[in-house]
C-alpha cells in the first residue's frame, strides 16, 4: 500500500486553447467574465483529469456520468448500487462514508453525497476534497473569440420546418482564437484527515498524488472532441510545501504573466518563492512541460524540469 501523503502542495495549471472551445457556456460560446475576459470553471479541468483517470488508467471513478442498460444516466443511489455492489439504504453511515473514501476523485475532489429515497436521508454524507482548483482565466493579452457555421446533413423538423423547405440545418461553433488558461489549485491532506481515520484509512496517499500530477499534466490534451481540438495541457506548476510547513501561497493566477509572443512569465511566482523565509518551508519546485514548444520564463533557481510526460529535462 502507498504511503500517507502529508505534505500541503500549491501550483497552477495551464491550459493552452487555440481555435478551440475550452469551457463553452449553455449558449456553446467561451465563457467570460464582464469585463471581457475568456475563463473556465474549475469543474472543466476536473472533469478532463476524471475522464483521463477513467478512460486511460483504467479507474472507477464515482461521479462520472453512468448509463443504465436503457442508455439512460442513473441516479446517486442505482450509481452507489454499481461502484460499491452495495445499497445505500443496508449500509450504516460510516459503511458510506469509507465506501465513498475509496474513490480517488472523492478523496481529491471531495463529494456531496445526498440521496434520495424511503428510508436514506439519513445516510446523507459530505467529504471536503484534498484538492481545491481555481477557475482558469486567460492570460493571453488577446481575447478574440469567433463564430463559424456549417450545414448538417441532416434537417431539424420543428415549427417552420426546414424539412418542409428542403433545407438542412445550419449549425455554428463559437472558438476562441488564443487563449492561455490559469488555473491555480492546492492540495491540504488534513482536509479528510479526521474522515480517513474514522473508517480507518490512511487519507491521500503518494499513488493518489502520482495520479492527480498525471491527471493535470495530460487530462485536457486526453480529452479530445471536435469542439476541444486545439485545447491541450501546457504546463504543471508544483510547489510541495515541507510536510510540518503552516505557510499559505497565494494565488498563482494573478501572478503568471503571458506575453503576445507565447512567453509564459513566472518572475513574480519566483519572486515570492524565493524569500528566505518562504524558501525555507519548500521542500521540492517542479514544473512540467514541452520545452521545445513551450517558452517559460524567469522560473526560481531550485525548480526541477520535467516534460509532460513526467521525464526529467536538462
Amino acid at each position: 500500500m502507498s504511503n500517507e501523503f502529508k505534505n500541503r502542495v500549491f501550483g497552477c495549471a495551464i491550459i493552452k486553447s487555440i481555435n478551440s472551445n475550452y469551457n463553452a457556456d449553455f449558449s456553446g460560446q467561451p465563457r467570460k467574465l464582464p469585463n471581457g475576459i475568456v475563463y473556465a470553471t474549475d469543474k472543466a479541468l476536473k472533469y478532463s483529469i476524471r475522464n483521463y483517470w477513467k478512460k486511460s488508467l483504467g479507474i472507477d471513478i464515482l461521479y462520472y456520468k453512468h448509463l443504465n442498460d436503457e442508455m439512460m444516466p442513473v441516479d446517486l443511489v442505482e450509481l452507489y448500487k454499481v461502484i460499491y455492489k452495495s445499497e445505500v439504504k443496508n449500509d450504516e453511515k460510516k459503511i458510506v462514508l469509507k465506501n465513498l473514501l475509496s474513490a480517488l476523485d472523492v478523496r481529491l475532489f471531495g463529494a456531496t453525497f445526498a440521496p434520495k429515497g424511503a428510508g436514506i436521508e439519513k445516510k446523507n454524507v459530505s467529504v471536503h476534497g484534498t484538492c481545491q482548483i481555481t477557475h482558469g482565466v486567460n492570460k493571453f493579452p488577446e481575447n478574440y473569440v469567433y463564430t463559424e457555421q456549417g450545414i448538417a446533413p441532416f434537417t431539424s423538423p420543428g415549427e417552420e420546418s426546414e424539412a418542409a423547405k428542403g433545407n438542412t440545418t445550419i449549425r455554428t461553433e463559437s472558438k476562441i482564437e488564443e487563449g492561455h488558461y490559469v488555473h491555480h489549485f492546492s492540495i491540504n491532506p488534513k482536509n479528510i484527515e479526521a474522515d480517513a481515520k474514522r473508517v480507518e484509512s490512511i487519507g491521500l496517499n503518494d499513488d493518489d498524488i502520482t495520479k492527480i500530477k498525471e491527471g493535470l499534466r495530460k487530462g485536457v490534451s486526453y480529452y479530445d472532441s471536435s469542439a476541444k481540438s486545439g485545447t491541450e495541457n501546457e504546463v504543471l506548476f508544483w510547489v510541495q510545501l515541507n510536510a510540518d510547513s503552516k505557510l499559505v501561497l497565494p494565488s498563482f493566477v494573478e501572478l503568471v504573466d503571458i506575453s503576445l509572443d507565447r512567453k509564459i512569465d513566472f518572475s513574480k511566482v519566483t519572486a515570492i518563492l524565493e524569500k528566505e523565509h518562504i524558501k525555507k518551508e519548500i521542500e521540492k519546485i517542479e514544473v512540467f512541460y514541452n520545452q521545445d514548444i513551450t517558452d517559460v520564463v524567469n522560473l526560481p533557481n531550485s525548480v526541477e524540469k520535467f516534460d509532460l510526460e513526467g521525464q526529467k529535462q536538462g
